[in-house]
């Protein structure tokens, strides 16, 4: 059950000028997350460990416990990493997949959890920064770890210490806080280190990222289902990227409060742009003049759309007019229909009725005519027609029915301190995912080793 609560758990007003969007502060992000599940799940594309890069929120690499391999998901990524990055990646990611399968158990202990249900432990760490013409500031840096979709621990930045909003989490959080060093290795890759590749992604992806792609702005009305005396007015815009975006909805150029609209927020589209819907409820026959408004850094200036003051699902006037003039003739016809009918069935009884005064009348006359000589030779004439009419006739019908080495992975989050991108060098911060020995000679991975001990008193010194 948790598993799936996992998968299911992420104005401006006025005349714009030319230079608008030079004006506007450009964020961008790099993310890694991985996710491990304790046991497999019998679902396609669902695999017990993996992990991603994220390049403001576009996928840029990929890897799964099956394929075992890091791989780019950008042709620039592919086109512009040497082979060696991504064999470093690889044996990375490789470290951490036991890493995780480790852990994750430990936390289902630890937690006192059945075994038998499905648990999930996710890392995701990485750096905001904002961008307002040639200076880069950085603006926040993230490395938490979820277990059941729910907070387990955080680092604090502007702190250098975790913070542990479980009981469960204490454990770890003293330990990790009793090595000073390891936090200050934390602290200077989410603030330099991951900073320095995004930008370094950011530049060899440039004509990609900084192209992006503008909004399509559509606006229309349906009935309200709660209350069908109203309408849902919609502003819907879809097809951009990057996801930064602002939307609102005006009546009569006066941007409507937050209380009155209903948002879905910002949600991915299956091309890696994103969309976004706000709606608001009015009255049926409101006159009102509405319009969207919609910003984005794709665009020169904003782009506004009037609602034409139709409703889709509503049936227009000619036609509930046509469907009513329809009844009527129905009514109409059937009134006569049912007139003719009683009129006609009238005229049968009584010509019938004439008919059989006549007959009755014609019979009368011929017996008094045929005289009692006569009687006999009838009678044998009436015998005959019976014998010979009273026959059945034969016309029935009969009817048939059917464990790695250290990389300059950009995603370690664990390389030297002062280090680059470019020079490849292992970080010491990368030895919290070391496998290290432990007294018997066993090679563990040093991060289970660190969720594991329950004291800050361990011998070893490694992070995660």
């Amino acid at each position: 059950m948790a598993f799936f609560t996992v998968l299911c758990s992420l104005v401006l007003l006025g005349a714009a000028v030319p230079a608008w969007s030079d004006t506007i502060t450009d964020k961008h992000s790099l993310y890694y997350i991985y996710t491990a599940l304790s046991k497999p799940v019998e679902q396609p594309g669902i695999y017990e460990f993996t992990a991603m890069g994220l390049l403001d929120d576009r996928q840029i690499d990929y890897y799964n416990s099956e394929q075992q391999r890091k791989i780019p998901t950008q042709q620039w990524m592919k086109e512009k990493m040497q082979e060696d990055y991504w064999e470093k990646g690889t044996q990375s990611r490789k470290s951490k997949e036991q890493w995780f399968n480790v852990n994750v158990d430990i936390l289902m202990k630890r937690m006192r959890h059945n075994e038998s249900d499905v648990h999930v432990l996710q890392w995701r760490h990485g750096c905001e920064i904002e961008k307002n013409g040639d200076e880069v500031k950085f603006s926040k840096g993230i490395d938490e770890y979820s277990y059941d979709g729910e907070n387990f621990l955080s680092f604090d930045d502007k702190e250098s210490q975790w913070v542990a909003p479980v009981d469960a989490a204490l454990p770890t959080k003293r330990k990790w806080d009793n090595v000073p060093i390891l936090n200050q290795y934390t602290k200077g890759y989410l603030e330099k280190e991951c900073v320095d590749w995004l930008n370094k992604f950011r530049e060899y992806g440039d004509e990609v990222l900084k192209k992006g792609s503008p909004p399509k702005v559509h606006v229309f009305a349906k009935r309200c289902i709660s209350d069908k005396t109203k309408l849902k007015l919609t502003c819907l815009a879809t097809g951009f990227y990057p996801k930064d975006v602002m939307l609102t909805i005006r009546k009569y150029r006066t941007s409507l409060s937050a209380e009155e609209i209903e948002s879905t927020g910002i949600r991915p589209n299956h091309d890696e742009t994103f969309q976004l819907r706000n709606s608001v409820i009015i009255q049926e026959d409101e006159k009102a003049e509405y319009d969207c408004f919609v910003s984005h850094r794709t665009l020169k200036e904003p782009v506004i759309v009037k609602w034409d003051g139709k409703c889709q699902d509503c049936p227009p006037e000619t036609i509930v007019g046509m469907i009513g003039g329809v009844i009527g003739a129905v009514i109409v016809l059937a009134v006569v229909l049912v007139v003719v009918f009683i009129l006609t069935k009238k005229k049968i009884i009584a010509f019938n009725c004439r008919n059989g005064q006549e007959r009755s009348n014609d019979e009368e006359n011929v017996s008094l005519q045929v005289g009692p000589a006569n009687a006999s030779n009838r009678s044998n004439s009436n015998a005959s027609s019976s014998q010979v009419d009273g026959t059945p006739s034969d016309d029935g019908l009969n009817t048939v029915t059917a464990g790695k080495e250290c990389s300059a992975d950009s995603d370690s989050g664990r390389e030297s301190a002062g280090s680059t991108p470019d020079n490849g060098s292992t970080n010491s911060r990368e030895a919290v995912n070391h496998v290290c020995e432990d007294s018997s000679g066993q090679s563990q991975p040093a991060e289970a080793q660190s969720l594991l001990q329950q004291t800050s008193h361990d011998s070893e010194s490694e992070h995660h």
